[in-house]
């Protein structure tokens, strides 16, 4: 099981099925494709949006549909329970995100194929005079457009109709197995795009990650942390130099600290032999505007990133949550569903290439 990208780009380019189908149709309402049967009428309804505040559950009513639905409204419940226990796993980049409110929320990404952004430009001075008469120098900003491809991330699983006949018959719950692995696939998917090497291009953009951003700030990393003869002090060091580099370019914190999977229990060791109790994690800790540190599993092995988390270093643009979609049917026997979701970090450095993101290695 695989989670794919599609992407809808500027002057009718699409790459991918669903991008496809939303350019077949003009639009994807989610609604729309979450049929339910009502257990008292035995007829299939879909929830639709009527108007008022989304998150009021009056602004939505059921229509009923000439098409046969597969699911029951509780069983679509028990579906979308099985994603939160995925969010919920080690996958700690993109939390960071929604836990620092670094989210900017577009409302219907199946409405927008990228996002349009702007750099500023330093400007004007300020000048000191006795008379406040004399003009300062009257030049302003300038403003630079930017691009951001929104990708649509989805993972297909299947309902067999024999199980699902038996789940019913026997009272059972439904097994939420294949929706909780799709979930996983589309989670690890947009966490990997923070932390690989991977650039994806499309509509006139480009997705940058913490560690190709073309204006990150590089420290050479002089020894490996999990090396035997490192000591606490030097890894210190290392962390002091990254925020040093962080400073000179402009950039003041806060910042969360990434490390990869090799260094996590090396951080759990003692600082040094004359504070017992005292772990290097802590130590680091100490440091002035430094938050957390998370250990990322899919981090490349001896790199170290410092993130200053702040909207105009790093944010999660999100155009629609993770959820459950009903696909196509083949046949009578399998019914087709989709996780998919539209959401993408947006890392970022000013016009003058500062960057609030350094990378030791």
């Amino acid at each position: 099981m695989n989670a794919l990208m599609d992407f809808m780009g500027r002057g009718g380019t699409n790459a991918g099925e669903v991008a496809a189908f939303i350019a077949a149709s003009g639009k994807l309402d989610p609604n729309t494709l979450r049929p339910f049967i009502d257990l008292k009428t035995g007829r299939s309804y879909i929830t639709a949006y009527t108007g008022g505040d989304p998150k009021n559950p009056k602004s939505y009513q059921a229509v009923p549909i000439q098409t046969n639905a597969t699911l029951r409204r509780d069983e679509w419940k028990r579906l979308d329970e099985s994603l939160l226990k995925i969010s919920e796993s080690r996958l700690g980049g993109i939390q960071d995100l929604v836990s620092s409110n670094l989210t900017y929320d577009i409302g219907s990404g199946l409405g927008s194929t990228v996002l349009e952004w702007h750099d500023v430009s330093d400007a004007m001075e300020a000048d000191l005079t006795m008379d406040g008469v004399t003009r300062s120098a009257g030049d302003r900003p300038s403003f630079g457009t930017n691009y951001l491809p929104l990708p649509i991330i989805h993972s297909d699983y299947e309902i067999n109709a024999r199980v699902l006949a038996a789940s019913r018959n026997k009272g059972e719950p439904l097994d939420t197995t294949s929706a909780e692995r799709a979930a996983r696939k589309v989670w690890e998917k947009l966490e990997g795009m923070l932390f690989t090497d991977t650039t994806y291009t499309f509509g006139g953009g480009v997705i940058y990650s913490y560690l190709n951003e073309p204006n990150i700030n590089l420290v050479t990393l002089s020894e490996d942390w999990d090396a035997s003869g490192k000591t606490g002090a030097e890894i210190v060091a290392d962390v002091l130099a990254m925020k040093q580099a962080s400073i000179d370019a402009y950039h003041y914190g806060p910042w969360k600290l990434y490390i990869p999977t090799g260094y996590e229990t090396k951080l759990d060791a003692d600082y040094d032999a004359t504070t017992p109790g005292t772990t290097i994690r802590e130590r680091i800790l100490k440091i002035s505007g430094i938050t957390g540190i998370q250990v990322v599993d899919t981090l490349t092995a001896d790199t170290v990133l410092l993130v200053q988390m702040t909207s105009d270093v790093v944010r999660l643009v999100r155009g629609m949550g993770i959820q459950n979609v009903e696909w196509q049917t083949e046949g009578k026997m399998v019914t087709k569903y989709k996780v998919m979701t539209i959401q993408v970090p947006q890392v970022r450095a000013d016009q003058a290439g500062h960057s609030g993101i350094v990378k030791l290695s």
